[in-house]
C-alpha cells in the first residue's frame, strides 16, 4: 500500500485520493496460518498458566482433571458407534461432569488440598453414575480401579485421612454395584455388551499406562 501511494503522490494530489479509492478493499489479508499460529499459542499460554503448579500433585490432578475434561464429550460418539443410536440418550449424559473436570485447576489454586477432594469425589460421582447409567455389563465399573490409582497421584502421603479415603471408596463402590446390580435405565445387551466392555477395558489400560508415565515424576 505505501509503494503504491507513493507511485501515486509523484503525481498529483487527486490521483492519490482516487487511487485510495480504488484500492479499497484489494489488498491482500495476512494469512490464515499466521492467524492460526497466534490463536494457537494464545491457547497453549491460557493452558500453561491455568494449569501451572509447584506441587507435584497438583499438577497430576491439574492434568488429569483436563485429560478427561477435553476427552469426555467424545465419549458418546464412541458409545453409539459401538453400542449402537439405543444408547446415545444416555452416553450423552455421561458428558454432564465436562465442567466440573474443567474447572478443576481453578478449584486446586483456590484451595491445595479441597480442590484435590473435589476432584477425586468428581471422579468417583461420575463412574459410579455411569456404571447405574449403562449397566454392569458394560464394563463402566471398570474405570474405578484407576480410581483407586488416581488417589496415589494427586495426594501425598502426610494428607492420609483423604488419601485413604479415596483409596477405599472406589473399592467399596465397586462392591456395591456389583451386589446391588441397580436397574439400568441405558442397558446394554448382546454384542453391544461385549463391545463396550473390550472399549473400556482399552480405555482404563490406557489409563493406567498414563498414570504409570505421572508416578515416574520426582515427588518433591
Amino acid at each position: 500500500m505505501a509503494a503504491a501511494l507513493a507511485v501515486v503522490l509523484s503525481v498529483s494530489v487527486r490521483s492519490v485520493r482516487t487511487g485510495r479509492r480504488r484500492s479499497l478493499g484489494c489488498q491482500s489479508l495476512p494469512p490464515r496460518a499466521g492467524l492460526t499460529g497466534v490463536t494457537a499459542r494464545g491457547l497453549a499460554d491460557w493452558y500453561r498458566r491455568y494449569t501451572a503448579a509447584s506441587d507435584v500433585r497438583i499438577a497430576n490432578a491439574n492434568l488429569i482433571a483436563m485429560v478427561l475434561g477435553w476427552n469426555t464429550p467424545s465419549y458418546p460418539v464412541w458409545l453409539a458407534m459401538i453400542g449402537g443410536t439405543a444408547l446415545f440418550p444416555g452416553a450423552l449424559l455421561t458428558t454432564l461432569a465436562t465442567p466440573f473436570f474443567l474447572l478443576v485447576p481453578a478449584a486446586t489454586r483456590r484451595w491445595p488440598l479441597g480442590g484435590r477432594i473435589y476432584f477425586a469425589t468428581v471422579c468417583l460421582v461420575n463412574t459410579t453414575f455411569c456404571s447405574w447409567l449403562l449397566g454392569g455389563a458394560s464394563g463402566t465399573s471398570l474405570f474405578l480401579l484407576p480410581g483407586v490409582t488416581l488417589a496415589g497421584l494427586i495426594f501425598h502421603r502426610a494428607e492420609g485421612p483423604a488419601l485413604l479415603t479415596f483409596l477405599i471408596l472406589p473399592l467399596l463402590a465397586g462392591v456395591l454395584l456389583d451386589a446391588s446390580q441397580p436397574y439400568s435405565p441405558f442397558g446394554c445387551g448382546g454384542d453391544a455388551c461385549v463391545g463396550l466392555w473390550r472399549m473400556n477395558m482399552a480405555s482404563v489400560a490406557v489409563l493406567f499406562g498414563f498414570f504409570g508415565f505421572l508416578a515416574s515424576r520426582d515427588d518433591p
